[in-house]
């Protein structure tokens, strides 16, 4: 019973595998945990514009009426942070076309940064 491959030589290694393993989906989750926001903000910004569409004289009111009622709704909504100085409301005939341009910029950690960048555009028209 002189075996000349041992249990423990067989496994050796294994134990590198698995923190490699680790370190790989603590890394995804830590960006998932840093990202996923920005994302979900940014779903609940175009839920909120979209929202727009069919609105009461929409068609009639200025640029700073819209942009009032875009951040009454962006307030309701709990978005916080977000600047009404990268919405532009333009008018074109019947439609009122607003323009979404932002970034959001996140320490993911120590001196590294993302930036994650949106940009929408709506073509909404009031009743």
């Amino acid at each position: 019973m002189n075996n000349s491959n041992p249990v423990g030589a067989r496994q050796q290694g294994g134990a590198l595998v698995m923190v490699i393993v680790a370190l790989f989906f603590g890394a995804l989750l830590t960006l998932a945990i840093k990202l996923g926001p920005a994302y979900i903000d940014d779903l609940t910004i175009q839920e909120a514009l979209e929202s727009l569409e069919g609105t009461d004289g929409l068609s009639q009111m200025g640029s700073a009426e819209v942009r009032r009622l875009i951040n009454k709704r962006l307030s309701i909504n709990s978005i916080r942070g977000f600047d009404a100085k990268h919405i532009s409301v333009d008018k074109n005939g019947e439609f009122v076309v607003i323009n979404v341009d932002y970034e959001v910029r996140n320490n993911l950690f120590a001196n590294v940064d993302s930036i994650v960048h949106f940009q929408h555009e709506y073509k909404l028209k009031g009743q």
